[in-house]
């Protein structure tokens, strides 16, 4: 359970810090959301490959050798991964980066709903408390504390709550496949599909007709970071722990995402720490610590491996 809420944390963190270099390359660059989306899920993907090459060729073999098993890996990929990656950013482009983050993070909600439904309970109480303390801690983060910066038309709050519900899709989904190929090869495939997706909607779409925008070597540096750690790190370190602790307390630990993202946008490119950030730290603290108390169960059976 430790190792468990280690990784989910550090994974989130991760998150966090792939946000920060997203930050820095739309700023310093013309470079798509789609595109840099297709670019992190790709290229996490092709490096997921390449381990899994050198150090798990049987159990690759096996998998690609199962049809159910590779029609599964393609809804995950292209029905999880990518769609929510796609739905937060058109989130993003409809309303703004925390009201985005705000509304994405309501999966909590969606996540301990559907397993009270399917474990026919109640929430228990310190569940509840986890939730209101990541709920609580994402939107002082996300808005400052301020209502009035966030921002709902229509459009946004659709695409927003497509977005919670892709990311619940893509951390609930694929425990079946975890439990029967391990979190590491189940993600990595799944990263790939996904990445696929985004060059197939990127040649569609004609973002990339008139050539890749322009990029110096300090960009390639941190895209290169936000592939491997934002990416590869992240997703790896998240879904493992997922595995693990299960979708309840692993999305609640996902809260730390906004929480990291602030404090490395404050350290690396000077962003003002406000009141509301330290309020949203100390929540965060609050949920680990009632989730390290028993706020979620471990997957039965699971081989996290």
């Amino acid at each position: 359970m430790a190792i468990g809420v280690a990784s989910t944390l550090l994974g989130a963190i991760s998150w966090g810090f792939s946000g920060t270099c997203v930050q820095f390359l739309f700023a310093t660059t013309q470079m798509d959301a789609l595109l840099l989306t297709t670019i992190r899920q790709f290229g996490a993907g092709l490096v997921f490959l390449a381990v899994l090459l050198l150090q798990r060729r049987t159990l690759l073999r096996a998998m690609l050798a199962d049809r159910q098993t590779l029609r599964r890996l393609a809804i995950f990929g292209s029905f999880g991964l990518f769609l929510n990656s796609t739905l937060y950013a058109l989130t993003i482009a409809h309303t703004n980066a925390g009201t985005a983050t705000v509304l994405q993070s309501l999966n909590i909600i969606m996540v301990l709903a559907v397993s009270c439904v399917v474990g026919r309970r109640l929430p228990r109480r310190l569940e509840t408390a986890a939730l209101a303390c990541a709920l609580a801690a994402t939107f002082l983060i996300a808005t400052h504390g301020n209502p009035v910066q966030l921002q709902l038309p229509l459009p946004g709050l659709l695409l927003g709550l497509a977005t919670a519900a892709a990311a619940t899709f893509y951390t609930m989904y694929p425990k079946p496949l975890f439990e029967r190929w391990g979190s590491f090869a189940v993600t990595g495939l799944g990263m790939l599909v996904g990445g696929l997706c985004g060059l197939v909607t990127c040649m569609a779409s004609g973002t990339v007709a008139h050539g890749l925008p322009a990029v110096d070597a300090t960009g390639v540096v941190v895209l290169a970071v936000a592939v491997l750690v934002g990416t590869f790190g992240a997703y790896g370190l998240f879904l493992h722990g997922i595995s693990i602790v299960g979708p309840v307390a692993g999305n609640m630990l996902g809260a730390a995402e906004p929480v990291s993202a602030t404090v490395i946008s404050a350290l690396w490119l000077a962003t003002p720490f406000a009141w509301a950030d330290w309020a949203g730290l100390g929540l965060m603290v609050a949920t680990i610590l009632l989730i390290g108390r028993g706020a979620g169960e471990p997957i039965e059976g699971g081989n996290p491996h």
